[in-house]
């Protein structure tokens, strides 16, 4: 035992000074930035981490004290991940995924999108046309607690008060909490349920399609078509987007599920995962956005014209986001297509 001890000691003696070192370097580094050392310690960084790795692999083949591997570990492990991983910090992680990770992951779901836009408006129209014929078919396409007593039942003018009604404590606050979780279920449903070749993605976009429509059917007849589209598009513009970027994300896997091609299914579905990660994780944010404006803006905002106004330029907004092209910045990471 007392010989264990002492080549312990011996062996720490030889090498602890490139532990410390390596050790310091890398303290700064991560409470600093990579910029924070010289060229020479950059330099010196994946040596000393070799160095480290070489004396793990020592201490654990001739059984050194356990406090000595744990510490070797620790720092292998962190030198690993500066030396071969991300070095930015959070806050420039987060300027690369606002300015090149998420618009770019978006883009590449184009075709995906349109599908997901295609099968919403051809469902909007079906609704619609539905309703506007026999408005029977109303309570079967939209659920119960999203009518909220908007129906077929109800007269003219409580329907125009719920579009106009501001104080924030009726039944109109009810239902924007409703559409706001509801759509958000839908989006995040879209995605996951997307490895199932497809089907529950499209289903879950053709009835949120089905429900627009016959909302739509229901307050035109009533002569409030215009003021229901100012209602809902403030904030439906950013949701209904959303909803069909998740759909789109979707798509992406069902369609890699169905014709993994070389690969087997697994690890097609992996890879399309992993593509679309970026682009519900910004349908998360679209949805917070969504939600500050129907909570906020189409409370206060009353008047039809400017509602559509802020509609308009959301969706200017949203398409010169993601569509228009942008250069990347000098030294920015590409993420792979």
């Amino acid at each position: 035992m007392k010989d264990l001890q002492l080549k312990s000691q011996r062996f720490r003696a030889e090498r602890e000074g490139d532990w410390r070192r390596l050790e310091g370097l890398l303290t700064r580094a991560e409470s600093r930035s990579a910029a924070s050392l010289s060229d020479d310690e950059l330099l010196a960084l994946p040596v000393l981490y070799r160095q480290a790795l070489s004396s793990l692999s020592v201490a654990r083949a001739t059984s050194l004290d356990h406090s000595l591997i744990d510490y070797l570990e620790s720092l292998s492990t962190r030198a690993y991940f500066f030396v071969y991983g991300a070095r930015a910090g959070l806050r420039q992680r987060l300027v690369q995924f606002f300015e090149h990770t998420w618009p770019t992951a978006v883009r590449g779901l184009w075709r995906e999108t349109l599908a997901s836009f295609a099968i919403t408006a051809v469902a909007a129209i079906v609704g619609y046309l539905l309703v506007a014929n026999d408005p029977s078919w109303f309570d079967g396409l939209v659920p119960g607690g999203l009518s909220s007593g908007r129906d077929p039942t109800a007269t003219t003018a409580f329907l125009k008060h719920t579009l106009y009604d501001s104080s924030g404590k009726t039944s109109l606050a009810v239902l924007a909490s409703y559409l706001f979780s509801h759509n958000a279920q839908i989006a995040i449903f879209a995605f996951a349920l997307g490895f199932a070749f497809c089907i529950p993605t499209a289903f879950l976009l053709a009835e949120n399609g089905l429900t627009l429509g016959a909302f739509f059917a229901l307050f035109v007849s009533r002569g409030l078509g215009f003021q229901l589209g100012g209602w809902l598009f403030i904030h439906g513009v950013t949701e209904l987007f959303a909803i069909m970027l998740g759909g789109a994300a979707g798509f992406r896997i069902g369609w890699r599920v169905a014709f993994p091609g070389a690969k087997s299914r697994l690890d097609a579905a992996g890879e399309a995962g992993r593509s679309a990660a970026p682009v519900i994780a910004g349908v998360v944010l679209m949805l917070i956005v969504a939600g500050l404006l129907e909570g906020f803006a189409r409370q206060l905002v009353t008047n039809d014209y400017a509602r559509y106004a802020i509609a308009a330029s959301t969706l200017v907004i949203w398409l010169g986001y993601f569509y228009l092209p942008r250069r990347d910045r000098p030294g920015a990471a590409r993420s792979p297509s």
